[in-house]
């Protein structure tokens, strides 16, 4: 499944700049703990200030983690996934990315690794992302 989009045109950031390892227990494999709100909140200047210098025209969200950072502890992928957003004036200034920024929030794609039905959830991941290529 293609999603549309070309690496090449692509910038790849994480909302949050450091990670807190966890050594895996009793064989589970995920070795990153999610990141505190104090943790997002500590990191936001970074993460404008990237977007203020790539000046993107679309921002994809890839999980919860990254979509409350931008949009608030009160965002859910669940309900808005897929959808095209604007991003909040205190993300990035209209001017620094020469005109309104939208945004489109998705699941993670390790989500879909741990997922029960993966084929079911790849294709809904690459339905989203294919959404947010046609927002372009």
């Amino acid at each position: 499944m293609d999603s549309g989009f070309d690496r090449e045109d692509l910038y790849l950031t994480n909302a949050v700049k450091h990670f807190k390892f966890v050594p895996p227990e009793r064989g589970k494999r995920r070795i990153h703990q999610k990141p505190s709100r104090s943790e997002v909140v500590a990191c936001r200047p970074w993460l404008t200030a990237e977007l203020a210098a790539v000046g993107p025209d679309l921002v994809v969200l890839l999980g919860a983690t990254a979509a409350q950072a931008v949009f608030g502890t009160s965002f859910r992928v669940t309900q808005r996934r897929g959808e095209v957003l604007d991003l909040p004036d205190d993300t990035v200034s209209d001017e620094a990315a020469g005109g309104p920024v939208r945004a489109v929030a998705t699941v993670h794609p390790s989500s879909v690794l741990r997922s029960r039905d993966r084929d079911a959830d790849y294709a809904a991941l690459v339905d989203d992302l294919r959404r947010a290529r046609e927002a372009l």
